[in-house]
Protein backbone atom coordinates (compact mmCIF):
# COMPACT_ATOMS: atom_id res chain seq x y z
CA UNK A 1 0.00 0.00 0.00
CA UNK A 2 2.93 2.12 0.64
CA UNK A 3 4.68 1.82 -2.79
CA UNK A 4 1.01 2.85 -4.51
CA UNK A 5 0.95 6.53 -2.55
CA UNK A 6 4.60 6.62 -2.85
CA UNK A 7 3.44 6.46 -6.99
CA UNK A 8 0.51 8.62 -7.08
CA UNK A 9 2.43 11.38 -4.60
CA UNK A 10 5.41 11.58 -7.23
CA UNK A 11 3.11 12.06 -10.41
CA UNK A 12 2.65 15.31 -11.64
CA UNK A 13 -0.01 17.31 -13.46
CA UNK A 14 1.54 20.96 -14.18
CA UNK A 15 0.75 22.24 -17.49
CA UNK A 16 4.08 21.03 -19.04
CA UNK A 17 3.58 17.26 -18.01
CA UNK A 18 -1.20 17.67 -19.86
CA UNK A 19 1.26 19.12 -22.57
CA UNK A 20 3.57 15.80 -22.43
CA UNK A 21 0.60 13.82 -22.28
CA UNK A 22 -1.23 15.24 -25.40
CA UNK A 23 1.84 15.08 -27.09
CA UNK A 24 2.19 11.38 -26.46
CA UNK A 25 -1.38 10.84 -27.27
CA UNK A 26 -0.94 12.37 -30.77
CA UNK A 27 2.27 10.53 -31.11
CA UNK A 28 0.36 7.49 -30.33
CA UNK A 29 -2.20 8.11 -33.11
CA UNK A 30 -0.06 8.70 -35.76
CA UNK A 31 1.52 5.46 -35.41
CA UNK A 32 -1.87 3.50 -35.24
CA UNK A 33 -2.29 5.66 -38.73
CA UNK A 34 0.92 4.46 -40.42
CA UNK A 35 0.32 0.53 -39.18
CA UNK A 36 -3.51 0.71 -40.22
CA UNK A 37 -2.97 3.10 -43.44
CA UNK A 38 0.47 1.64 -44.90
CA UNK A 39 2.05 -1.10 -42.77
CA UNK A 40 -0.64 -3.85 -42.45
CA UNK A 41 -2.21 -3.34 -46.10
CA UNK A 42 1.56 -3.80 -47.45
CA UNK A 43 2.23 -6.47 -44.85
CA UNK A 44 5.16 -4.78 -43.86
CA UNK A 45 6.87 -5.30 -40.15
CA UNK A 46 7.28 -2.43 -38.43
CA UNK A 47 9.63 -4.12 -35.80
CA UNK A 48 9.85 -4.92 -32.33
CA UNK A 49 6.75 -6.07 -29.69
CA UNK A 50 4.62 -4.45 -32.66
CA UNK A 51 6.00 -6.25 -35.60
CA UNK A 52 5.69 -9.69 -33.69
CA UNK A 53 1.77 -8.93 -32.85
CA UNK A 54 1.80 -7.72 -36.93
CA UNK A 55 2.95 -11.40 -37.76
CA UNK A 56 0.60 -13.32 -35.27
CA UNK A 57 -2.09 -10.83 -36.69
CA UNK A 58 -1.22 -11.57 -40.31
CA UNK A 59 -0.54 -15.80 -39.54
CA UNK A 60 -3.49 -16.39 -36.75
CA UNK A 61 -5.65 -13.24 -37.28
CA UNK A 62 -4.85 -12.19 -33.24
CA UNK A 63 -5.84 -8.51 -32.85
CA UNK A 64 -2.21 -6.50 -33.16
CA UNK A 65 -3.07 -4.11 -30.12
CA UNK A 66 -3.93 -6.32 -27.62
CA UNK A 67 -0.73 -8.88 -28.30
CA UNK A 68 1.77 -5.33 -27.88
CA UNK A 69 -0.43 -4.62 -24.74
CA UNK A 70 0.67 -8.02 -23.17
CA UNK A 71 4.13 -8.15 -24.88
CA UNK A 72 4.98 -4.98 -23.59
CA UNK A 73 4.93 -6.18 -19.96
CA UNK A 74 8.25 -7.35 -19.04
CA UNK A 75 9.83 -4.32 -21.09
CA UNK A 76 8.02 -2.17 -19.15
CA UNK A 77 9.17 -3.53 -15.84
CA UNK A 78 12.51 -2.94 -17.01
CA UNK A 79 12.20 0.44 -18.36
CA UNK A 80 10.62 1.03 -15.06
CA UNK A 81 14.23 0.75 -13.57
CA UNK A 82 16.33 2.11 -16.15
CA UNK A 83 14.06 5.16 -17.26
CA UNK A 84 12.65 6.96 -13.94
CA UNK A 85 10.04 5.39 -11.98
CA UNK A 86 6.71 6.63 -11.73
CA UNK A 87 7.35 9.60 -14.64
CA UNK A 88 8.12 6.78 -17.20
CA UNK A 89 5.41 4.57 -16.03
CA UNK A 90 2.29 7.13 -16.82
CA UNK A 91 3.95 7.70 -19.73
CA UNK A 92 4.61 4.91 -21.19
CA UNK A 93 1.24 2.98 -20.27
CA UNK A 94 -0.33 6.46 -21.59
CA UNK A 95 1.23 5.53 -25.18
CA UNK A 96 0.92 1.98 -24.81
CA UNK A 97 -2.53 2.18 -24.11
CA UNK A 98 -3.20 4.98 -26.99
CA UNK A 99 -1.26 3.47 -29.49
CA UNK A 100 -2.85 -0.48 -28.91
CA UNK A 101 -6.25 0.43 -28.24
CA UNK A 102 -5.84 2.91 -31.92
CA UNK A 103 -4.47 0.62 -33.77
CA UNK A 104 -7.27 -1.99 -32.66
CA UNK A 105 -9.92 0.30 -33.52
CA UNK A 106 -8.92 1.95 -36.84
CA UNK A 107 -8.30 -1.38 -38.43
CA UNK A 108 -11.52 -3.04 -36.67
CA UNK A 109 -13.95 -0.06 -38.34
CA UNK A 110 -11.67 0.35 -41.36
CA UNK A 111 -10.62 -2.79 -42.22
CA UNK A 112 -6.88 -3.01 -44.00
CA UNK A 113 -8.12 -2.37 -47.40
CA UNK A 114 -4.92 0.30 -48.81
CA UNK A 115 -4.20 3.38 -49.91
CA UNK A 116 -1.67 2.06 -52.83
CA UNK A 117 -0.45 -1.29 -53.48
CA UNK A 118 2.83 -0.19 -54.32
CA UNK A 119 4.78 -1.33 -51.58
CA UNK A 120 7.65 1.33 -52.34
CA UNK A 121 5.22 3.80 -51.33
CA UNK A 122 3.64 2.27 -47.98
CA UNK A 123 7.65 1.79 -47.13
CA UNK A 124 8.17 5.32 -47.74
CA UNK A 125 5.13 7.08 -46.10
CA UNK A 126 4.91 4.12 -43.28
CA UNK A 127 8.18 4.99 -42.35
CA UNK A 128 8.31 8.86 -42.21
CA UNK A 129 4.30 8.66 -40.71
CA UNK A 130 5.88 6.10 -38.04
CA UNK A 131 9.24 7.97 -37.10
CA UNK A 132 6.71 11.18 -36.65
CA UNK A 133 4.73 9.39 -34.24
CA UNK A 134 7.62 8.06 -32.44
CA UNK A 135 9.16 11.32 -32.56
CA UNK A 136 6.32 12.84 -30.93
CA UNK A 137 6.11 10.78 -28.52
CA UNK A 138 9.67 11.14 -27.57
CA UNK A 139 8.92 15.09 -27.32
CA UNK A 140 6.56 14.27 -24.71
CA UNK A 141 9.12 12.74 -22.86
CA UNK A 142 8.03 8.99 -23.25
CA UNK A 143 8.78 5.65 -24.86
CA UNK A 144 6.00 4.17 -27.68
CA UNK A 145 7.10 0.88 -25.29
CA UNK A 146 7.82 -2.59 -26.83
CA UNK A 147 11.41 -2.83 -27.72
CA UNK A 148 11.71 1.02 -28.01
CA UNK A 149 12.18 0.88 -24.40
CA UNK A 150 15.64 -1.07 -24.75
CA UNK A 151 16.16 1.78 -27.33
CA UNK A 152 15.87 4.54 -25.14
CA UNK A 153 18.06 2.92 -22.84
CA UNK A 154 20.54 2.31 -25.42
CA UNK A 155 20.46 6.26 -25.91
CA UNK A 156 20.29 7.55 -22.12
CA UNK A 157 22.89 5.08 -21.00
CA UNK A 158 25.17 4.22 -24.43
CA UNK A 159 24.95 8.09 -25.39
CA UNK A 160 23.58 5.54 -29.50
CA UNK A 161 20.96 8.40 -31.70
CA UNK A 162 17.64 7.50 -31.53
CA UNK A 163 18.05 6.21 -35.44
CA UNK A 164 20.32 3.93 -34.77
CA UNK A 165 19.35 2.30 -31.61
CA UNK A 166 15.56 2.07 -33.03
CA UNK A 167 17.76 0.14 -35.88
CA UNK A 168 19.03 -2.26 -33.82
CA UNK A 169 16.52 -3.48 -31.16
CA UNK A 170 13.60 -3.35 -34.08
CA UNK A 171 15.45 -5.65 -36.86
CA UNK A 172 15.00 -8.98 -35.44
CA UNK A 173 11.37 -9.18 -36.39
CA UNK A 174 11.89 -7.66 -39.38
CA UNK A 175 14.44 -10.33 -40.10
CA UNK A 176 11.88 -13.27 -38.64
CA UNK A 177 9.04 -11.58 -40.87
CA UNK A 178 11.53 -12.88 -43.98
CA UNK A 179 10.77 -16.30 -43.51
CA UNK A 180 6.84 -15.75 -44.16
CA UNK A 181 6.64 -13.15 -46.50
CA UNK A 182 9.79 -13.32 -48.45
CA UNK A 183 12.93 -11.30 -48.36
CA UNK A 184 11.68 -8.94 -50.40
CA UNK A 185 9.29 -7.58 -47.65
CA UNK A 186 12.35 -7.70 -45.21
CA UNK A 187 14.76 -5.61 -47.49
CA UNK A 188 11.67 -3.26 -47.53
CA UNK A 189 10.97 -3.47 -43.88
CA UNK A 190 14.77 -2.40 -43.03
CA UNK A 191 14.16 0.11 -45.25
CA UNK A 192 10.84 1.54 -43.71
CA UNK A 193 12.83 1.40 -40.10
CA UNK A 194 15.49 3.39 -41.00
CA UNK A 195 13.19 6.09 -42.17
CA UNK A 196 11.04 5.88 -39.05
CA UNK A 197 14.32 6.27 -37.54
CA UNK A 198 15.58 9.99 -39.18
CA UNK A 199 11.75 11.35 -39.41
CA UNK A 200 12.11 10.82 -35.50
CA UNK A 201 15.18 12.74 -35.21
CA UNK A 202 14.49 15.31 -37.05
CA UNK A 203 11.24 15.58 -35.41
CA UNK A 204 13.06 15.56 -31.88
CA UNK A 205 16.20 17.33 -33.19
CA UNK A 206 14.65 19.59 -36.12
CA UNK A 207 16.78 20.21 -38.83
CA UNK A 208 19.55 21.52 -36.26
CA UNK A 209 22.40 20.09 -38.23
CA UNK A 210 26.00 21.41 -36.42
CA UNK A 211 29.28 20.69 -36.71
CA UNK A 212 32.50 20.79 -33.85
CA UNK A 213 35.71 22.33 -34.51
CA UNK A 214 38.92 21.90 -32.87
CA UNK A 215 41.66 24.55 -34.32
CA UNK A 216 45.14 24.25 -32.93
CA UNK A 217 46.93 27.40 -34.39
CA UNK A 218 49.81 30.36 -33.50
CA UNK A 219 46.99 32.83 -33.89
CA UNK A 220 44.55 31.64 -31.47
CA UNK A 221 43.61 35.18 -30.27
CA UNK A 222 43.17 36.31 -33.60
CA UNK A 223 41.26 33.33 -34.70
CA UNK A 224 39.01 33.93 -31.70
CA UNK A 225 38.08 37.09 -32.73
CA UNK A 226 37.33 36.79 -36.20
CA UNK A 227 35.11 33.68 -35.27
CA UNK A 228 33.47 36.17 -32.62
CA UNK A 229 32.75 39.36 -34.87
CA UNK A 230 32.09 37.50 -38.42
CA UNK A 231 30.35 34.25 -37.43
CA UNK A 232 29.16 35.52 -33.82
CA UNK A 233 29.94 32.50 -32.53
CA UNK A 234 31.74 32.25 -29.45
CA UNK A 235 34.88 29.82 -28.79
CA UNK A 236 36.32 28.18 -25.68
CA UNK A 237 40.13 27.81 -25.38
CA UNK A 238 41.19 24.58 -23.85
CA UNK A 239 44.83 24.48 -22.31
CA UNK A 240 46.72 21.27 -23.96
CA UNK A 241 50.33 20.03 -24.60
CA UNK A 242 52.15 18.72 -27.76
CA UNK A 243 52.60 15.10 -27.89
CA UNK A 244 55.86 15.28 -29.45
CA UNK A 245 57.18 19.04 -28.93
CA UNK A 246 55.63 18.66 -24.71
CA UNK A 247 55.19 22.69 -25.76
CA UNK A 248 51.64 23.96 -24.64
CA UNK A 249 49.35 24.42 -27.39
CA UNK A 250 45.83 25.91 -26.40
CA UNK A 251 42.93 24.15 -28.54
CA UNK A 252 39.91 26.76 -30.03
CA UNK A 253 36.79 24.62 -29.64
CA UNK A 254 33.36 25.90 -31.26
CA UNK A 255 30.22 24.84 -32.57
CA UNK A 256 28.79 25.97 -35.82
CA UNK A 257 25.84 25.42 -38.16
CA UNK A 258 26.87 23.11 -41.15
CA UNK A 259 26.24 25.86 -43.54
CA UNK A 260 28.72 27.95 -41.50
CA UNK A 261 31.58 25.38 -41.58
CA UNK A 262 32.80 27.14 -45.08
CA UNK A 263 33.41 30.37 -43.56
CA UNK A 264 35.01 28.84 -40.41
CA UNK A 265 37.09 27.48 -42.82
CA UNK A 266 38.67 30.40 -44.51
CA UNK A 267 38.42 32.83 -41.45
CA UNK A 268 41.03 30.11 -39.33
CA UNK A 269 43.07 30.30 -43.40
CA UNK A 270 43.15 34.08 -42.98
CA UNK A 271 44.50 33.83 -39.92
CA UNK A 272 46.90 31.31 -40.04
CA UNK A 273 47.51 29.13 -43.35
CA UNK A 274 49.24 26.67 -41.84
CA UNK A 275 46.31 26.49 -38.68
CA UNK A 276 45.37 22.39 -37.92
CA UNK A 277 41.56 22.17 -38.09
CA UNK A 278 39.54 19.00 -37.08
CA UNK A 279 35.74 19.08 -38.18
CA UNK A 280 33.24 16.91 -36.70
CA UNK A 281 29.34 15.88 -36.43
CA UNK A 282 27.18 16.79 -33.65
CA UNK A 283 24.19 15.30 -33.18
CA UNK A 284 22.17 18.40 -31.36
CA UNK A 285 23.54 21.61 -30.09
CA UNK A 286 21.42 23.67 -27.21
CA UNK A 287 21.96 26.79 -25.73
CA UNK A 288 23.18 30.66 -26.89
CA UNK A 289 23.05 30.66 -30.46
CA UNK A 290 21.19 27.69 -30.93
CA UNK A 291 18.19 25.81 -29.79
CA UNK A 292 17.27 26.51 -25.89
CA UNK A 293 18.42 23.95 -23.45
CA UNK A 294 15.37 22.98 -21.86
CA UNK A 295 14.15 20.04 -19.11
CA UNK A 296 16.25 16.83 -20.56
CA UNK A 297 14.72 13.56 -19.43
Amino acid sequence: MGKVKAFFSQLDFSWRTLKDYGLIILGGLIQALALRTFLVPAQLVSGGISGIAQLLHYLEGWPIGAVTLLGNIPLFILGWRHLGGPRFAIRTILTVLSYTVLTDILIEITGTTPITDDILLNTLYGGIVLGIGLGLVYLGRGTSGGTDILARIMNKRLGMSISLSYMITDSLAVILAGFFFGWEKTMYGLVMIYLSGIAADFVTQGNNVVREAMIITDETTKVVSAISEQLGRGATIIEAKGGYTQKDRPIIFCVVTAAEVIRLKTIVHDADPDAFMSVGHANEALGEGFSPLGERT
